[in-house]
């Protein structure tokens, strides 16, 4: 009884300290001295397709020179990924890297969800349609990105039109939303980067593992990144769906890279790990 009671306490610990883990960010996610600032911008398009509106925001590196085309990298809940006071800070951190010639100069494109109206909810991931844009595994995001906001973004800048210079990201449904986005267009999205993915049953999305396998292996590298203590409700769990990708992913030979951790859902361990991530996503294109 005293063993039982002992093992109980220790696994109780470790689960303890599984659950406390915390996660820090890197230098790469702080202004360095000497590293020039990129702009950005921000936008509020009226979408024809989807019949809303939406903020966006661009990020331009201060090496961006027009005479050479730039790589894209496009960021769903924008918001969250361009503020430079939270867990991703991506400015500062494509800042870091663009200077030090870890990736390529990359333009950075930004958007939140859609909503009926420019008066937006104070929570951007409130957006009333986010799910019906996110969530769902047709083309209808995508093709919005390839014929609204890509080519208002080409009208001012030169972007590369070569598919390895182009990638996606999202967190959550963003993430499931970056996937699909390459599942549909791999002529236009070579790269993904999934943080906290949610690969479950909200919109169908728990049957991308099984079409994986049953498809052929598309042209897509991607990063995935989740922890023990995401989500787990009636839509399915985080962290099993997105081991059942990988193992998926795996199966058919993708490029793939992926990083667990212990975290929730949040974006406490996709931030601290954003730059090395970045660095693996870009590598095949750094000379």
């Amino acid at each position: 009884m005293k063993f039982i009671c002992l093992f109980s306490i220790l696994l109780f610990s470790v689960v303890s300290i599984s659950k406390a883990q915390e996660y820090e960010l890197g230098e790469d996610s702080f202004r360095q001295e000497g590293v020039p600032s990129g702009k950005v911008t921000k936008y509020i398009w009226e979408s024809p397709s989807f019949q809303n509106f939406r903020e966006y925001y661009v990020y331009v590196p201060a090496q961006y020179d027009a005479s050479k085309p730039a790589a894209l990298m496009v960021f769903q809940d924008g918001h969250a990924y361009v503020d430079t006071n939270n867990d991703w800070r991506v400015p500062i951190v494509f800042d870091n890297l663009i200077a030090k010639g870890q990736m390529p100069v990359t333009i950075g494109l930004f958007i939140t969800p859609g909503h009926p109206t420019k008066d937006f909810p104070e929570n951007r991931f409130r957006n009333a349609n986010r799910a019906n844009e996110y969530d769902e595994l047709n083309d209808l995001y995508v093709t919005m990105l390839l014929d609204e906001l890509i080519p208002e973004l080409k009208k001012t800048l030169n972007i590369s039109e070569n598919r390895k210079m182009h990638a996606i990201c999202g967190l959550s449904s963003g993430a499931i939303c970056a996937w699909t986005a390459a599942w549909q267009r791999p002529d236009y999205f070579h790269k993904v980067l999934s943080h906290i993915g949610s690969f479950t049953n909200i919109r169908g999305g728990h049957h991308y593992p099984f079409l994986i396998r049953k498809s052929a292996p598309k042209d897509i590298k991607i990063y995935l990144q989740d922890g023990s203590n995401d989500l787990n409700n009636i839509h399915g769990d985080w962290y099993i769906s997105n081991l059942q990708m990988a193992s998926a992913l795996r199966f058919k030979n993708y490029d793939l890279e992926t990083n667990w951790g212990t975290g929730g859902h949040d974006g406490k361990h996709g931030g601290a790990i954003l730059a090395e991530s970045l660095k693996w996503l870009w590598s095949d294109v750094i000379q």
